[in-house]
């Protein structure tokens, strides 16, 4: 049976209970700046968004000890499957602010090359990030099948999946557990529980206690842990992926949870989140915990802190400039990245593309030559 008590390694004092938390003092320092590269990175996407230079953010603030907590549990080939609110697991494994930006600007430089929304990053190095889509629940199968492929192959690679709690309602969540528990594919299925999918709270999306007691009815672990403790989180998927490893089959992780702030940049979470609620969240805050944790070691001071975020923003800052002065998309990227030959009728749909844009007079079509 799952525990209803959330696991916990954080004390209230910053003290850690156990001692060894399975990191070094270089990890323990990494993770926390991690954070806060999240928290500038959120803050100046929020800021880009509102004087429209992009179009579309999704705030992580009140997440980050999940999400990077998670991401110092995996190896670098390992492949996750996040959620659009996982800044920190990229950024935890090295990919750059820049990197991520030219995503946010959909531009020449972007690994999607403008194709995909604003937030649905990408990236095949230095670690495998497999491609965020918007639709609910359709990467928890796919997560599946990848675990599954590495476990045919003898491959000893875990998958993580990634899914809000709006995430359990979807057909994927069923099918991708059920099929995982059958075939004990090597697969961690982390749920961040923050409260809310998109408006609705999570008293009225389930009528279960909570989401890890489903594991259960799926023949795997179920493991409820507080989602704002990095150390319980990076200790909860370090056992689960030890398990897969080892032919164990999946886990089925709860993170507790709470986004501070919107669903996304076109939601008011004022109007449906109760000011005493969020009032309450703010006082766990995950990276204030962390800090407590940090001091205690010996690890942190505030100035420490101040220069460590300067030069987060400093960072994002310079990613935001050289994205939004990188081109945008050429042309015949519409029709690239799709075949390894193109066919006949595409090339000519191509040619015609760029006839229409040479006597438009865009500077795009070059000559008026397609050039695939």
């Amino acid at each position: 049976m799952t525990s209803t008590a959330p696991r916990t390694v954080i004390q209230p004092d910053g003290a850690a209970k156990p001692r060894d938390v399975g990191l070094s003092d270089k990890e323990l320092i990494h993770a926390y700046r991690t954070m806060l590269r999240v928290r500038a990175f959120d803050e100046t996407c929020l800021k880009l968004q509102r004087s429209g230079r992009i179009g579309f953010s999704i705030p992580n603030r009140g997440v980050e000890a999940t999400q990077v907590g998670a991401a110092a549990a995996l190896k670098k080939t390992d492949w996750l499957f996040p959620s659009y609110r996982d800044f920190g697991m990229a950024l935890y494994h090295g990919i750059s602010a820049e990197a991520m930006m030219h995503n946010m600007y959909g531009d020449a430089l972007d690994s999607a090359k403008g194709r995909q929304m604003p937030v649905h990053f990408s990236f095949t190095d230095p670690i495998r990030f497999f491609s965020i889509s918007s639709p609910i629940g359709t990467h928890i199968v796919q997560a599946v099948g990848a675990a599954y492929a590495m476990q045919y192959r003898k491959e000893k690679h875990v998958v993580l999946a990634s899914f809000g709690d709006g995430g359990t309602s979807s057909l994927g969540f069923h099918s991708g557990l059920n099929f995982a528990g059958v075939w004990k594919a090597p697969v961690i299925f982390l749920c961040q529980n923050n409260q809310w999918a998109i408006s609705c709270p999570s008293e009225k999306q389930t009528a279960s206690d909570g989401y890890a007691v489903k594991a259960e009815a799926y023949g795997m672990p179920g493991v409820l842990v507080d989602g704002n403790d990095l150390l319980a989180v990076h200790q909860a998927v370090s056992e689960a992926a030890e398990r897969a490893r080892k032919g164990g089959g999946p886990t089925l992780i709860e993170a507790r949870t709470f986004r501070m702030g919107g669903h996304s940049t076109s939601d008011d979470p004022t109007k449906y989140v109760p000011k005493a609620m969020v009032a309450e969240w703010e006082k766990k805050d995950p990276v204030a915990r962390f800090e407590k944790f940090l001091k205690k070691r010996k690890l942190w001071t505030e100035k420490q802190r101040e220069q460590w975020y300067a030069e987060a923003m400093a960072e994002v800052d310079a990613a935001s400039k050289a994205a939004q002065a990188t081109p945008r998309p050429a042309l015949e990227t519409i029709f690239s990245d799709v075949y390894a030959t193109l066919p006949a009728h595409l090339r000519r749909q191509g040619q015609q593309a760029f006839d229409i844009a040479k006597r438009h007079g865009e500077a795009e079509a070059g000559d008026g030559a397609f050039p695939l």
